[in-house]
């Protein structure tokens, strides 16, 4: 067992990192943003994940925008029967932790910009996104990205 977890402890820090903007306080700021606080998140999005009758899977909403600059509360319910997670970042880096998942598919997660819940479960990301730009989310367990769990995340200017 413990060779496992030195793999995923190893494996982790390279997938997490993201693409990064520059340094606040001496962290790396990824260019979607970087972890908020509660405090100041402006207003919730609540983001569903789902399981269909035909074996499709989903967010939902597929689509959310939000302004540089604002902090959000994501609050997340899984509705399903299943594990989701839900990772967001810039498209490459999506589908460079999709590549790094689907070879070590029992990874566990350290990412800020992510978050694994389990069945009917809920959880949040609290969130002050950064860089204006087209980002996006997905749940990269393998196989539910193919089965439609992803969607579109838009930074606006305002």
């Amino acid at each position: 067992m413990m060779p496992t977890v030195a793999v995923v402890l190893f494996a982790a820090p390279a997938l997490a990192t993201g693409m990064h903007s520059g340094t606040e306080g001496g962290h790396e700021i990824m260019t979607i943003g970087q972890p908020g606080m509660a405090a100041k998140a402006a207003r919730t999005i609540r983001i569903s994940m789902i399981e269909n009758e035909d074996g499709s899977m989903a967010f939902d909403p597929v689509s959310v925008t939000i302004k540089r600059g604002e902090t959000v509360r994501l609050a997340f319910t899984n509705e399903g029967e299943y594990d989701h997670e839900f990772v967001m970042d810039t498209h490459e880096q999506v589908m460079e932790h999709k590549a790094g998942m689907e070879r070590l598919p029992e990874m566990e997660h350290a990412d800020l910009n992510a978050i694994r819940i389990g069945p009917q479960g809920k959880g949040e990301i609290i969130w002050a996104f950064a860089s204006v730009g087209k980002f996006e989310f997905a749940c990269l367990i393998p196989g539910h990205y193919e089965l439609g769990m992803k969607g579109d995340l838009t930074v606006t200017a305002n």
